[in-house]
């Protein structure tokens, strides 16, 4: 693991001190992106920091590093890391507001954490199983995500689905969920509380490209289980076929639109590697 806090790299086994005043840890202001490079590069990283500046914005939060800035400590990590490529988890917390226990109009001085460990090597062509989950999406509560992993032994070869008290397909504990029928690619609406990552808008943006209709819904589990085609998304593991959930059957690998968007995803991660930001 290597580690960069406020403007400076930290050994490990030093201490990480966060103030207790810290409104992030008083109050939740806590945001955070999660993807992964390829040759110390990080693919649609333009719409990963927009996203992430467009919700400080929103809480009047200050990011104190540009883009630019924040590739350079990227490029930094991974040359530490010996060249090989990392998951990141950056990390931006209000900061601390000098022992003043209320809410702030502004805040211009967050924390920010990047969290940087290798990724393993691994060949292409990852599949899983899905299984509907017990626990129910609750959006204001990130815990349920903690809830839900208790339900999956193995995070590695099963992807946990979630829905709503009401029985509405959400999201995965890691990912976006996307099914195909009928030349139709499906996935829940924005409007339940998804985590919109970034690789779900690039999918149903290159879905369309590929002469495909997309249809963003609220839909319940039966309509996913009938589907030729179930795939993931998210940033780190990038487009996961789904084999089946329980007895529902799917194309897996062999699905006609993961392949090609398989394919366009490996173009744009070529096109990342050649290109400068």
């Amino acid at each position: 693991m290597i580690l960069w806090m406020d403007g400076q790299f930290i050994e490990e086994e030093q201490d990480i001190k966060i103030s207790p005043f810290d409104h992030g840890y008083l109050y939740g202001l806590n945001f955070f992106k999660t993807f992964r490079t390829y040759k110390g590069k990080v693919v649609l990283f333009q719409e990963h920091y927009g996203r992430l500046i467009s919700t400080l914005n929103e809480y009047r939060i200050k990011m104190p590093y540009t883009i630019r800035e924040l590739m350079e400590i990227i490029k930094e990590m991974t040359n530490k890391a010996n060249g090989r490529d990392g998951k990141i988890l950056l990390n931006i917390s209000a900061g601390n507001q000098n022992k003043t226990l209320q809410f702030q109009s502004k805040y211009s001085e967050p924390n920010v954490i990047i969290f940087y460990e290798s990724l393993e090597e691994r060949k292409r062509g990852l599949v899983k199983s899905g299984r509907w989950l017990k626990t129910k999406k609750d959006p204001a509560k990130y815990n349920n995500k903690y809830l839900g992993s208790l339900e999956i032994d193995n995070i590695e070869e099963v992807e946990g689905f979630f829905t709503t008290p009401k029985g509405y397909i959400t999201d995965g504990l890691h990912s976006n969920i996307f099914w195909v029928k009928d030349q139709i690619l499906y996935t829940p609406d924005s409007i339940l509380g998804i985590e919109e990552g970034v690789i779900r808008q690039w999918v149903i943006q290159t879905a369309k490209i590929l002469g495909y209709r997309v249809i963003e819904g609220v839909f319940f589990p039966k309509e996913l289980e009938t589907a030729f085609e179930c795939f993931i998304t998210n940033s780190v593991d990038e487009i996961v076929p789904i084999s089946n959930i329980g007895r529902a059957k799917f194309l897996g690998e062999n699905g006609p639109l993961y392949q090609q968007l398989h394919q366009a995803y490996i173009d744009e991660i070529l096109k990342t590697i050649r290109e400068a930001i």
